[in-house]
């Protein structure tokens, strides 16, 4: 079914992003992916079919791959979620996981291979990105001569601002800043020698971090193509922004609309739903190796 908004009657909700909704279960916290998407910081007001599931089951992917990091999944099936959710198993099932109640760190995790973006508009502007200095010469798109780590703060609403590596360090503290950059780089880096095998470059992602009982743990998502930049390596030539596994379609055809950016947001034709729908499900099918259940 086509998820715009769970409807979870006497399940407590305690937050809403712009994709996912978060009820707490008491022990643990349930996470559901809706199929709504947003664009230059708006929900708009056509959900994206098997949205929810990609993002999902793809975590759910990586997260049983990156078995050397803890992380926050308790349940992915069904089958394991408590039995007051049975009545809303068509809401659920494949888009929704149980996790740990884990305190989210203050820093979004970001993690750059490629020049692309946001870090390449500042390149351009400055031979840096997020003010760690380049090598002149570099194009759009072109591998980073190594990865770099890049956090952010968390908005609440409308952009992200990036932070320097000292304030990180001051949001965090210096030896839990030290362990969410190692962990974001290695996590990326094994993630992108993987990927690549299966076609696909990884350009840039964010990863999220909590603590439990003391400990850092990998929370929320997981190389989505909503939290990364996938590029098919076929299609990939330094120089341009090559297409991507995303939200591309979305973007671009707003683009070509007379709106300001602000809401409320306008709705999508059906041909940019299905394009969207289809490269979604295109990257789960190759990182995974099998389709969309």
């Amino acid at each position: 079914m086509l998820l715009h908004a769970p409807e979870l009657p006497g399940i407590p909700k305690v937050a809403s992003g712009k994709v996912r909704d978060i009820y707490d279960l008491g022990e643990h916290l349930l996470l559901v992916a809706s199929d709504r998407i947003s664009a230059f910081d708006c929900i708009l007001p056509t959900a994206i079919p098997r949205k929810g599931e990609v993002l999902t089951r793809l975590s759910a992917f990586w997260f049983e791959k990156f078995d050397f990091l803890e992380n926050h999944t308790v349940a992915t099936e069904f089958s394991g979620f408590p039995p007051a959710l049975a009545p809303f198993r068509d809401q659920l099932e494949g888009r929704s996981m149980l996790v740990k109640k884990a305190q989210p760190l203050p820093v979004e995790c970001v993690v750059r291979g490629y020049l692309a973006g946001s870090g390449w508009k500042e390149y351009q502007a400055s031979r840096s990105v997020c003010g760690i200095p380049l090598a002149p010469g570099l194009l759009q798109a072109s591998k980073l001569p190594e990865t770099l780590f890049t956090p952010s703060t968390k908005a609440a609403s409308g952009h992200d601002e990036n932070i320097p590596w000292s304030e990180c360090q001051r949001l965090l503290g210096s030896d839990i800043a030290a362990q969410v950059r190692d962990h974001s780089i290695a996590l990326y880096e094994a993630g992108r020698t993987w990927a690549a095998a299966k076609g696909i470059l990884i350009a840039d992602t964010k990863f999220e971090f909590g603590l439990l009982n003391g400990k850092v743990i990998l929370i929320d998502e997981c190389l989505t193509p909503d939290s990364s930049r996938f590029w098919p390596a076929s299609e990939y030539t330094p120089g341009m922004s090559p297409p991507s596994f995303d939200k591309q379609f979305v973007r671009d055809y707003l683009e070509t609309l007379d709106w300001d950016k602000t809401p409320p947001a306008p709705s999508l034709p059906a041909a940019i739903v299905e394009r969207t729908s289809a490269k979604y499900q295109e990257a789960y099918e190759r990182l995974t190796g099998t389709p969309l259940p």
